[in-house]
């Protein structure tokens, strides 16, 4: 993927530039050539992100399930939407959006684009129509005037979908202790967390699809996680049909995982100990068992040793304050 450096629409009109936390790799970005950056596009979707007013009640927004203050998820196993509907997912964060073109945990949505209008669209999440949506949204002069400004019409699905994706594109999560350490700062994390980073790469092989500068492959998998049920949720195999994909669900970033539990797909895991421990177990058997899941045999030692390391990918960098929305 190859990061184009949009121009920017704003003031000097001089190129607008992502600046880019330690340890995050700028060549890998995906910035859509009809999509490209601009600072009101961003401070646009950071509003449209926080407005309750997409929703058909009004009472849901797209911080509600990806809030700053919790990971950029909600804190809960499954996400609640409009007249208190629970959803059957866990919300997957919204940082480093950036480096990902398929976006939910099955990767339905080709891009970032197309993921900001879906949730507007799922009568559990937001429960609107496209249509009612922008009439919503018509309805604030505010709203109005930064569209004209932004992108010289008037307000359209197409416009919240490119400014939401645009806010989610600034979102970077990096300069963690991890960083710092590899960067060549020893004492950055502890020693413990040390012997967490060698077990994550060798022993316990997490980084056989928790790879790269972003700890994620991008890729699906099915470890197993709700393959007991007499219903499983099928995941990727809901958009492919094919059998090898059932059960499988896309690897999410660990850059800041400890702030964005409870975790796995389905939220059944509340802590990282919980995690490791299914991983240490082998995951849940089934036809489709990814060929990596496998029984680790971790001491206890070195389950306390992986989540020290888990714990060194926070970032303390990443803070968004809640903006005033237009009226």
């Amino acid at each position: 993927m190859v990061l184009s450096l949009p121009v920017r629409q704003s003031e000097a009109d001089g190129p607008y530039k992502l600046k880019m936390p330690l340890g995050l790799q700028e060549e890998a970005g995906f910035i859509p050539p009809d999509n490209p950056l601009t600072a009101e596009k961003i401070d646009l979707g950071k509003q449209l992100y926080f407005d309750k007013r997409l929703s058909a009640d009004g009472t849901v927004a797209c911080v509600t399930c990806h809030a700053p203050e919790k990971g950029f998820s909600d804190d809960r196993p499954t996400s609640t939407g409009i007249k208190g509907q629970v959803g059957g997912r866990s919300a997957p964060v919204t940082i480093n959006r950036l480096f990902s073109q398929e976006q939910f945990w099955d990767g339905r949505s080709p891009s970032l684009e197309d993921q900001a209008l879906g949730p507007v669209q799922n009568p559990i999440e937001m429960g609107h129509t496209l249509e009612g949506m922008i009439v919503a949204v018509d309805k604030v002069q505010g709203y109005r005037a930064q569209f004209q400004k932004v992108f010289g019409t008037k307000v359209t699905k197409e416009g919240v979908g490119q400014a939401i994706a645009s806010f989610e594109r600034s979102l970077l999560c990096g300069n963690s202790a991890f960083d710092r350490f590899a960067a060549g700062d020893q004492k950055a994390i502890t020693v413990s967390a040390k012997a967490g980073l060698v077990l994550f790469r060798e022993k316990a092989h997490c980084e056989t699809c928790h790879t790269g500068f972003n700890f994620t492959d991008e890729g699906y998998h099915n470890i197993g996680v709700g393959m007991d049920k007499p219903k499983p949720d099928l995941g990727r195999f809901s958009v492919t049909k094919k059998e090898s994909d059932k059960g499988a669900f896309k690897t999410p970033t660990l850059r800041n995982i400890t702030a964005s539990g409870p975790y796995l797909h389905d939220g059944t895991s509340k802590s990282l100990a919980e995690v490791i421990e299914f991983y240490n177990k082998g995951g849940i058997k089934n036809p489709q068992l990814s060929k990596e899941i496998k029984p680790l045999n971790l001491t206890a030692k070195e389950k306390t040793d992986l989540v020290a390391f888990l714990k060194s990918l926070s970032c303390p960098d990443l803070q968004v304050a809640t903006p005033a929305l237009p009226k």
